[in-house]
């Protein structure tokens, strides 16, 4: 089963899969990118986590931003 993260910057939009935390379609500017795969690495366990609440249409936990 596909589990993607959909990410926006600015015009641009890509679809990364948590699990392999590879680009599915899409792209974004590469620093851009690297900061999204940086997050998505560091919280990866909750982003699973989170898709599987919400395929059950519970409430989502919050996950925090990358500093």
């Amino acid at each position: 089963m596909r589990r993607p993260i959909f990410t926006r910057y600015g015009d641009a939009k890509v679809e990364i899969a948590i699990q392999t935390l590879s680009g599915l379609a899409g792209k974004l500017p590469p620093r851009a990118m690297g900061l999204v795969i940086e997050w998505a690495s560091r919280h990866q366990h909750e982003l699973l986590a989170d898709w599987e609440l919400a395929r059950r249409q519970e409430a989502l936990n919050k996950i925090e931003p990358l500093e």
